[in-house]
């Protein structure tokens, strides 16, 4: 049996983080001591590697509670895992568009600054982006 001292250490992560991934219902000590200290098995610092890595593959701390959970049951096959990747993959996917596009914009907004010491009720940035916004107020005041 480990402390949590100890599974902290082998799985490269501090106490404080096993005691969130358990209050998240991720992680949970296999028994407590007579003195009341959580107490794991190798099993726990398996299941942090499992959460650091999905993590890193951008899946969310629910997704990954539900990738535990099939990962549990007997009646759960390949495919369930797989529907679950494909489906982070494509909110992924649509992050990174808006991202993309939000990156667009803003080199639009750079190219148009002259980036000098102007006032800044001269900012072409900020006169853009009032612009851009009453513009958008216009518009939607026009479809109501």
């Amino acid at each position: 049996m480990l402390t949590i001292g100890k599974v902290a250490a082998r799985a490269q992560v501090s106490a404080d983080s096993i005691r969130f991934y358990e209050r998240e219902g991720l992680l949970s000590p296999a028994q407590k001591s007579e003195s009341g200290y959580r107490l794991y098995t190798e099993e726990a610092v398996r299941r942090i590697n499992f959460i650091k890595h999905a993590q890193q593959c951008g899946f969310s701390l629910s997704e990954i509670r539900e990738l535990l959970e099939l990962k549990g049951h007997d009646q759960s096959c390949c495919n369930d895992v797989y529907r679950v990747a494909v489906e982070k993959k494509l909110q992924l996917e649509s992050k990174i568009k808006a991202l993309k596009t939000m990156s667009q914009a803003l080199n639009q907004l750079i190219e148009v600054c002259s980036h000098d010491a102007k006032p800044l009720d001269e900012c072409p940035i900020l006169a853009a982006l009032e612009s851009s916004i009453a513009g958008q107020n216009a518009r939607s005041g026009a479809h109501q």
